[in-house]
């Protein structure tokens, strides 16, 4: 068997900040598909490994960068992949991974196999003037032709202001990508690098303000300063003083087993409230905080 397992630097913050800060990824779904979810409800992780057959090899493994639902009065599926540059093959792979999720998901019924595709969508860190706002897929079938879009969210297109207004927090790590074009020009000029780092002194202060005001966590803070460090790291790796000028004003690291810590044992707590109160079964638990089930049982 073939694994297949491409990821970037970008997949590894996005996939971060969705296991570890997963309340944040509502408000993004509710940009993208004009949902009106209050962000408290629960978020189920579904499978993300799906194995697709091909003719050359036997099979091989895709991974895909979330599989989730929104348990609520919906119970929709959703998945979003994100992406550094549009291009056309995305469309490919996004079927790929919707058929796979919807037939692991799908069942018989009367001798009819039922299955529903995912809501799903593309979240692109760069885009140029010919990406367009949704990719479409077509489906011809011997019994008629079905097709449906695929919502694009286009990281760029969003001010601060309107990351904070709409509490797109999630977005913060790939803010920088709107200043990607003017890397060589912060390198060489100081007073415009000083006002890249002023811009991100503000961003700090109205992370402080909500975590102040209880609307974040202390936790979730430094998750999104760790991954805006490591997104920063990487896409300005040949820009030594961008690099060190941006990063040099979001304050010191949070020790990881510290961090980890503190959210384990936050999601622990809530997890056990929401099984008393019948809104997640022990399995489900027990998978959003990675133990086995007979380790959670004993929290109970």
């Amino acid at each position: 068997m073939e694994n297949i397992t491409v990821g970037t630097p970008y997949d590894d913050v996005f996939r971060t900040l969705l296991n570890d800060c997963t309340s944040l990824i509502i408000p993004v779904v509710n940009e993208i598909f004009g949902e009106h979810y209050t962000g408290k409800e629960p978020v189920e992780f579904l499978q993300n490994e799906h194995f697709i057959n091909l003719q050359d090899v036997n099979t091989k493994e895709k991974i895909t960068d979330s599989c989730f639902r929104i348990k609520g009065t919906t119970d929709k599926k959703y998945h979003i992949e994100c992406q550094s540059t549009a291009d056309n093959s995305m469309m490919v792979r996004m079927f790929e991974y919707d058929s796979q999720i919807a037939l692991d998901h799908g069942e018989i019924v009367k001798g009819k196999l039922m299955v529903t595709f995912p809501n799903s969508a593309v979240l692109y860190l760069r885009h140029t003037r010919n990406t367009p706002d949704a990719l479409t897929v077509e489906i011809n079938t011997p019994g008629g032709s079905v097709s449906y879009e695929i919502p694009v969210l286009k990281t760029q297109m969003y001010t601060i202001d309107e990351i904070f207004d709409k509490n797109l927090l999630f977005l913060i790590p790939f803010y920088i990508f709107n200043y990607e074009k003017n890397f060589e020009e912060y390198e060489t000029d100081d007073r415009k690098l000083q006002e890249l780092k002023k811009e991100y002194q503000r961003i700090m202060e109205r992370l402080e303000g909500l975590c102040t005001e209880g609307k974040i966590s202390e936790y979730v803070k430094c998750t999104l300063v760790d991954m805006s460090k490591k997104v920063i790291k990487n896409i300005a790796a040949k820009y030594a003083k961008v690099r060190k000028g941006v990063t040099s004003v979001m304050g010191g690291k949070v020790l990881e087993y510290e961090a980890k810590t503190i959210l384990r044992e936050g999601k622990l707590e809530v997890c056990i409230g929401l099984v008393k109160d019948g809104l997640l079964t022990v399995d489900e638990a027990a998978r959003r905080l990675d133990m086995k089930e007979e380790e959670f049982k004993k929290h109970l």
